[in-house]
């Protein structure tokens, strides 16, 4: 931070002037950028308050996407491999796209819904969480940490999510077979809503098979 600084030159005041003419007016000069400093610092932190308060309300709940059919990608995944969401939608089954990080405090509590809602239809569904501005260290850690096993990577991982207009993680995108963008969800998802949500990309995907 830069500091303004006045050198006050100090005159004696001439007979019967009075205090407040004798006073320079370099010491009112020196002040004055301090209280205007200070006021603009003031409204800034309540703008930033106030933009915060306005995000953590609109954190969560559905979003609007600016496509209707979801671009396709390949992500590199942990294990080596490749996926690629034209194939996996290829297969007829619908895909649960799920944005993350290991950082994302909100992610840890939507992992063990989200493995435990994949072991119970990953014969209707394919899942894939792709991994963003991490450590591989740290994702790996993640997936051990709450067992993991669908697939997840983060190779490409920055287009994707420029391509998809990630604004923050977690995000899942509900994606049929034919490519439709059912659903986008951004925070972490609940038992009750991930069920539901995954029931309506059921329907969608049948009524569009």
């Amino acid at each position: 931070m830069t500091q303004l600084v006045e050198t006050e030159v100090r005159t004696a005041p001439a007979i019967g002037a009075s205090a407040d003419a004798a006073q320079p007016r370099g010491a009112v000069r020196t002040w004055l950028p301090a209280v205007l400093a200070g006021s603009v610092v003031v409204g800034l932190l309540v703008l930033l308050w106030f933009g915060l308060g306005v995000r953590q309300r609109g954190t969560v709940g559905n979003a609007s996407v600016p496509f209707r059919q979801a671009p396709d990608f390949s992500l590199g995944l942990f294990d080596g491999s490749t996926f690629r969401l034209s194939e996996a939608r290829a297969t007829g089954k619908p895909v649960l796209v799920n944005f993350w990080a290991s950082w994302c405090v909100p992610c840890r509590e939507e992992a063990p819904m989200l493995e435990a809602a994949w072991k119970r239809n990953r014969d209707r569904v394919m899942f894939v969480g792709v991994d963003v501005q991490d450590t591989e260290a740290d994702a790996l850690a993640f997936l051990r940490e709450f067992k993991i096993t669908y697939p997840n990577g983060a190779g490409n991982a920055g287009p994707i999510s420029v391509t998809y207009g990630m604004r923050g993680v977690p995000e899942s995108y509900f994606v049929t077979a034919d490519g439709r963008v059912i659903r986008k969800w951004n925070g972490p998802l609940g038992t009750a809503g991930l069920e539901q949500f995954l029931a309506e990309l059921f329907r969608a995907n049948e009524a569009g098979a």
